[in-house]
């Protein structure tokens, strides 16, 4: 909706402006407290545009006014004839104590003052004769999820025309020309800044613990949830496979014969390995491969010292956290571009995967989805035992993020935007979930423990292959295990399939049957993943008495 309006260039004038806008945003049905700062905002910058007036007379003296609702996001664009003058040096005039202002020059620095507080929103020109004044009044809550929805719902539709009106050929080549690199160069970034925003957000988080067996007692709170809820996730998986029984041995006779690029890789599945892989040979290494269990013990071993140091650290700690700050923001600018990427991946996903491919599993597929709506269901039960709480309010808030990281298929990618949620949507402090959310993009895997409980089984029938319960035990172990290695990147959990189809004896080209929809199941395991990270953050955090109640329930 777009409406517009003059008014004229006086007290009077920018007095029916306002109630004009106040009367706007009634109608809209804005609430009181936004509306009221909209209204003095818009009052305020009117103000200024008729203090820079130019001596005109007529229409010239009017003020005009557009005001736009687009799916309840409202801004305003004020203009009026005028010479061009540094709003930024007006707005930057309130930083001055009022008492040093004589009362005629109180009234510009409120309007200054209001004027700095809509700073993120607003844009100021001068062009042919006349200034411009545009701000955001009002961001509808759902806004970006409605991007993103709207972007996810276009790559699949725009998808299905391509595959119905292009031949193979050409699908193929706008995919690997235009919409891998896209949504290539997207994960890149967000991965580029990962590394650094793990580290510097734990070591922020251990700066602020007094009490260093106090981290101890929260790492040992969250490792021991997030293992409990990966032992569930594997006997679930178990448990929905002989509800369902997917798997028809007819498929057996469509397996893809191009296996190599999956069974030429390895994942070591070794306890002790692992273990010994944690601690890096030296400072670099764990910020150019990314590895997340090494940056969390690096990040641990220099906050604790941090801490160690008292006084003396006080510049160091400065330092930690302004960097904390600038990776984030660097992390929210990029993830302010998600939709194109979301509609990108969306849109190679279905000129490559082919309805066919989804349908001849489709079985297995919705024993798996149906797997993780189990866990949701899991997460929703610790929240009332262990944590006494309404899971109605943290799955309504985390809805939003859970599509976002949905098209990413990354865990690791998804960091940053489960700690913006963790904070800004469900209350948790920030020694919480900087700790957590990390771990948890290492170590928690549930969503692939599913997965590969469900495949895995579903495959052996395939072949033939029985399983006995020596077998399923040896199983069980194996998954939780190689969840907890996987790494946090999109084909990880077609890989640990192979790993885990080979002990259990299954032939290792029974892959081939799920490879070609992996792309479209590793979305839904990041998903699982994801929720997973942040609901043992709000148990935990609950626990602790970090988590702010009045965020939670809002």
């Amino acid at each position: 909706m777009r409406i517009s309006r003059n008014f004229s260039g006086d007290n009077k004038g920018i007095s029916e402006l306002a109630s004009f806008v106040d009367e706007m945003l009634t109608k809209w049905k804005e609430d009181k407290i936004k509306k009221v700062k909209a209204v003095v905002a818009v009052e305020e910058a009117a103000g200024s545009l008729v203090a820079f007036m130019s001596d005109a007379s007529g229409d010239d003296r009017e003020v005009s006014i557009i005001l736009k609702n687009r799916l309840g996001t409202i801004t305003i664009e004020l203009s009026a004839p005028g010479e061009a003058y540094s709003l930024a040096e007006n707005m930057a005039s309130a930083n001055i104590d009022m008492e040093s202002y004589v009362a005629d020059d109180t009234r510009e620095t409120i309007r200054n003052i209001m004027l700095r507080s809509l700073a993120d929103g607003l844009k100021y020109k001068n062009r042919n004769g006349k200034n411009y004044i545009i701000m955001t009044l009002v961001r509808a809550r759902h806004a970006f999820l409605l991007f993103t929805m709207g972007a996810l719902v276009m790559g699949v539709i725009v998808g299905l025309i391509a595959t119905g009106l292009l031949s193979p050929d050409i699908n193929n080549v706008i995919n690997s020309e235009v919409l891998v690199p896209i949504k290539d160069m997207y994960l890149s970034a967000l991965k580029m800044v990962v590394a650094p925003v793990v580290f510097f957000s734990i070591i922020s988080c251990i700066m602020q613990f007094s009490d260093i067996s106090a981290l101890g007692r929260i790492g040992a709170k969250v490792f021991g949830t997030y293992l409990f809820t990966t032992v569930v996730a594997a006997f679930v998986g178990i448990g929905a496979f002989n509800l369902f029984k997917p798997g028809n041995i007819a498929l057996a006779e469509h397996v893809e014969a191009n296996i190599t690029s999956i069974t030429t890789q390895h994942v070591d599945f070794s306890i002790k390995d692992m273990i010994m892989n944690i601690i890096p040979t030296n400072i670099i290494d764990p910020f150019q491969k990314s590895n997340m269990l090494q940056l969390i013990f690096m990040a641990i071993l220099f906050g604790i010292a941090t801490a160690l140091l008292g006084k003396y650290a006080a510049s160091l700690k400065i330092l930690f956290k302004e960097l904390n700050d600038l990776f984030l923001k660097v992390t929210t600018m990029i993830i302010k571009v998600m939709p194109i990427a979301v509609f990108c991946s969306m849109m190679s996903m279905m000129v490559t995967m082919g309805a066919e491919s989804l349908i001849s599993v489709l079985g297995i597929i919705l024993t798996f989805l149906f797997g993780l709506v189990c866990m949701m269901a899991v997460y929703c039960l610790l929240m009332v035992v262990v944590g006494r709480l309404n899971p109605i309010p943290f799955i309504r808030k985390y809805a939003a993020t859970m599509i976002q990281v949905f098209s990413m298929a990354s865990s690791n990618a998804a960091i940053p935007l489960n700690m913006e949620a963790c904070e800004k949507k469900i209350g948790i402090d920030k020694k919480i979930y900087t700790l957590s959310i990390p771990l948890g993009a290492t170590v928690n895997m549930d969503g692939t423990c599913v997965h590969m409980a469900v495949f895995a089984l579903a495959l052996a029938k395939i072949y033939g292959v029985e399983i006995t319960t020596g077998a399923l035990v040896s199983m069980v172990i194996s998954i939780i295990v190689l969840s907890i290695g996987a790494p946090g990147i999109p084909g990880s959990g077609l890989i640990c399939l192979s790993v885990l189809l080979t002990q259990l004896g299954v032939p290792v080209e029974a892959i081939g049957l799920v490879m070609g929809i992996d792309s479209f199941i590793g979305m839904f395991r990041c998903m699982s993943n994801c929720l997973g990270d942040v609901a043992v953050s709000t148990i935990v955090a609950k626990s602790e008495g970090c988590l702010d109640m009045q965020v939670y329930r809002s």
